[in-house]
């Protein structure tokens, strides 16, 4: 499962915002189930960011959620993030020089019915 924060950030706070992503991300890596993580900015245009973590399943990302150390460091950044569907199912994959490995869906086949 990958989870990706968008953010945009004031060119005056992105120092501020660095500290506190490098604390989100510490609590994150700390929770069972986490499987890796990155603070990323985008070439074409510095305000934009991203805080990208990888889990183990849907379950693991929401269990980590409501720790402590996440509630205090992480929630509060992922607050600010830009409006937009962050968490999103692996379908598909493939190592270096593999095959693509395709994974069935954890979503119910008709989750609105």
């Amino acid at each position: 499962m990958l989870v990706l924060n968008r953010f945009v950030v004031a060119p005056d706070t992105q120092d501020g915002f660095v500290l506190r992503a490098h604390a989100a991300l510490t609590a994150l890596a700390e929770r069972p189930g986490y499987l890796s993580g990155r603070l990323t900015r985008a070439l074409d245009d510095p305000a934009h960011w991203t805080l990208v973590t990888e889990w183990e399943s849907v379950g693991a990302y929401r269990r980590a959620l409501g720790n402590f150390d996440v509630k205090v460091h992480a929630t509060p950044l992922l607050a600010e993030s830009v409006d937009t569907p962050s968490a999103f199912e692996t379908l598909a994959s493939a190592d270096p020089g593999g095959q693509v490995v395709v994974t069935a869906s954890d979503r119910a086949t008709d989750p609105w019915g």
